[in-house]
């Protein structure tokens, strides 16, 4: 998984690029150049890496999330091995917003208010995702964010647990999503309607 955010106002011409989320872990930091590499303590595991001055490899137009192209990333690769790192990264072009249909949804065994669903996405995965939306339910269409999603806010998704139980992905409500919805509908998960196209690519 790579997770890129492109922050030239706050930070000036700063790539920062994740590979997992270890925010309550212990992390030690390496610089070399205008590359800092972050590693997890307990594990020794790569968290991402922050490449200052990023347009001296890269051209990144906009602020916030971007998705990099192979090319990019084979860019930021050999940017990292002339710096002495392990060129690490790989290319992560799937869309992360995708329309979902939930195949299954059963209450959640250590909660009164969590469900556990099925959730098939795009190329025919499905993924368990633990929901609490109180009108979740079998045979809707909704939006999923896959693991790898940064939404609106700037939360980022990654896979987890919720009470013990896996969940990969977040189904997401329309005030998540930044979407405008009639007032009856802003309650809970967005379901969309049945034409919806489940698997293709849902624009935040």
């Amino acid at each position: 998984m790579l997770v890129a955010s492109y922050n030239n106002q706050a930070f000036s011409d700063l790539l920062v690029v994740l590979l997992k989320d270890a925010k309550a872990e212990k992390q030690n930091y390496e610089r070399k150049g205008d590359i800092t590499k972050l590693v997890e303590e307990a594990s020794g595991e790569t968290v991402g890496f922050n490449f200052f001055n990023v347009s001296q490899w890269l051209e990144i137009e906009g602020e916030g999330p971007v998705t990099l192209s192979e090319e990019q990333v084979a860019t930021l690769n050999e940017a990292l091995e002339n710096e002495g790192f392990e060129g690490e990264l790989v290319a992560d072009t799937a869309p992360k917003f995708v329309i979902g249909y939930v195949e299954e949804c059963v209450p959640h065994e250590d909660s009164d208010h969590l469900s556990v669903t099925q959730t098939k996405v795009d190329n025919d995965e499905v993924l368990q995702i633990v929901c609490g939306a109180a009108n979740i339910a079998q045979g809707q269409k909704v939006v999923v964010a896959k693991p790898g999603a940064v939404m609106p806010d700037g939360l980022v998704i990654w896979p987890g647990e919720l009470r013990g139980v896996a969940s990969h992905g977040m189904i997401s409500s329309a005030s998540e999503l930044g979407v405008e919805v009639p007032p009856e509908k802003e309650a809970g998960i967005l379901v969309l309607e049945d034409e919806a196209e489940v698997g293709a690519a849902f624009e935040v």
